[in-house]
């Protein structure tokens, strides 16, 4: 089991997509610790294997072999339906799509997921939430009403309401301009901050990158450099 230290712990883990002479190997052993409340760029250029390393570390996906214990949880022994239970109340995730549900309010959006979860008090948590990223004047607005700066707010609210120990964003600029997403970013940082959650960010952007505490570059499925920004 993860030591009470650790948010995540990765042994040998590796991802193959298809069988046997037509099986592609999308990553070829990590090994990776991660200790609670520190922030992680994993870095690399497209086809890497940042994003599936994301989401076998999220849970989104399960790992062909190796070891991975994830905010207290044997991830490696659990089945789909299993992962999914484990990911609620332990893992935010922030994507660059937002994917918002477009028939729900931006309140509604952030308090649907916690009370499928069972989690006590959605609603008061999703305006506290939606207004400490800015939007507590947009509660019943919808998605097609919102500007993509304000849709991943509402996407960064829905991560972090249920006060998750970890949270993953996966290029969360990448659908906005420079401006916007200089702001998004400066956002995600002191909301993950104040949650004091550990923050595991995706991304090409060597610039995004050295705001994290460490950096990790991957290769061709493999861990290239791993080193403090």
């Amino acid at each position: 089991m993860t030591s009470p230290q650790s948010a995540i712990t990765a042994t040998n883990l590796t991802l193959s997509l298809g069988s046997g002479e037509a099986a592609v190997e999308i990553l070829r052993g990590i090994d990776l610790t991660l200790p609670q409340g520190q922030t992680l760029a994993l870095l690399g250029p497209s086809g890497s294997g940042k994003s599936s390393l994301m989401a076998v570390l999220s849970g989104l996906e399960r790992a062909s072999a190796g070891a991975l214990d994830v905010a207290g949880a044997n991830f490696a022994a659990l089945n789909e339906d299993a992962l999914a239970a484990a990911r609620r109340g332990r893992i935010g995730i922030v994507l660059q799509a937002f994917h918002l549900l477009p028939t729900m309010t931006a309140l509604e959006n952030v308090m649907t997921p916690m009370e499928l979860a069972g989690i006590e008090g959605a609603r008061t948590r999703a305006e506290a939430e939606l207004t400490a990223v800015g939007l507590g004047h947009r509660l019943s607005h919808y998605p097609s009403q919102l500007s993509g700066g304000e849709q991943q707010r509402v996407a960064i609210a829905r991560a972090l309401a249920p006060r998750p120990a970890l949270v993953f964003a996966d290029e969360p600029t990448g659908n906005l301009d420079a401006a916007t997403g200089a702001g998004i970013v400066d956002l995600l940082f002191a909301r993950r901050a104040e949650a004091g959650a550990t923050l595991v960010i995706i991304t090409h952007d060597p610039a995004l990158a050295e705001r994290c505490e460490r950096v990790v570059t991957l290769a061709d499925g493999r861990i290239a450099s791993d080193t403090a920004a």
